[in-house]
């Protein structure tokens, strides 16, 4: 097993009211399907062969604020930060993918953009939506959603609502536990209170399908991905840590983009992270 070491997980609790942004709901559409290709599955091998597609992990979209910790600003861009690193993949050439997609890719060779990415976001933050998604309307890009549903209808989170204007815009909207609680400790009923009622509660907002899983802290384990294939998901993300061979597609890797920073800073990271070892 490999895994990060946890970082401070913050629940934030003051007010908003806005809920006016409404992403147009223009689809981009998948290159090509697995339907389409009609192969047999690749075998682990051939999966952690394939050149692996830059996966990038957003949490929170806030301008700092005096005193607030280095772990805050690793889980944290500012709303400029967020704006200059859109602009950057799109003047790069980069266009975003969906779940689905790299699924297809993955396990079938399903063809990808010449410059494909996915754009993750974590625990249900309001900004996410209010500025998130905004800001990526602006390129055609979309992005997935991993919920803590926990969090939904919560003050400074997203409403049920605003979740189902952003599945209704083309985003995937997905699963990130109920709670945020490490799947490392999970034992008993924990499986289907937290891989099993939230893909539920997703599948009820959105109306869609929510097969794909985001580990709380990136970390995981053996005992998980069993209780993950049994609960129906299909293909599982950790963090910046090495694919485990024997399952590389219930280990994708992501990468977190701190506030720390600069956009060069970001294609450097992209590059060494997800070269293929």
């Amino acid at each position: 097993m490999k895994y990060i070491l946890p970082l401070l997980f913050i629940f934030c609790s003051c007010s908003t009211k806005d809920k006016n942004i409404k992403p147009s709901k223009q689809v981009l559409p998948i290159t090509s399907s697995a339907e389409e290709i009609k192969k047999d599955p690749a075998s682990a091998n051939e999966i952690m062969a394939r050149k692996q597609v830059p996966v990038l992990c957003y949490h929170h979209i806030r301008d700092p604020k005096p005193g607030q910790s280095e772990t805050f600003k690793s889980y944290s861009v500012s709303p400029v930060q967020f704006a200059d690193q859109m602009k950057a993949l799109k003047d790069s050439g980069f266009e975003t993918i969906l779940p689905d997609q790299l699924y297809d890719y993955l396990v079938y060779g399903a063809q990808l953009p010449a410059k494909p990415i996915m754009i993750t976001f974590d625990d249900t933050d309001l900004e996410q939506f209010t500025i998130g998604a905004k800001e990526m309307e602006k390129y055609g890009f979309r992005g997935v959603y991993f919920l803590m549903t926990i969090s939904i209808n919560r003050p400074r989170y997203m409403s049920s609502e605003q979740i189902k204007i952003l599945a209704d815009s083309g985003h995937a909207i997905e699963s990130h536990t109920w709670d945020h609680s490490m799947v490392t400790k999970y034992k008993d009923g924990d499986w289907e209170k937290q891989f099993i009622q939230p893909m539920r509660k997703v599948e009820e907002i959105t109306g869609k399908p929510a097969k794909y899983f985001a580990y709380p802290f990136g970390l995981w384990n053996e005992a998980a991905i069993p209780e993950l294939k049994k609960a129906g998901y299909k293909m599982a993300f950790i963090l910046s840590t090495s694919r485990d061979s024997s399952e590389p597609l219930f280990t994708v890797r992501r990468m977190i983009v701190p506030g720390q920073w600069s956009v060069k800073g970001m294609f450097s990271a992209m590059n060494k992270t997800f070269s293929n070892r």
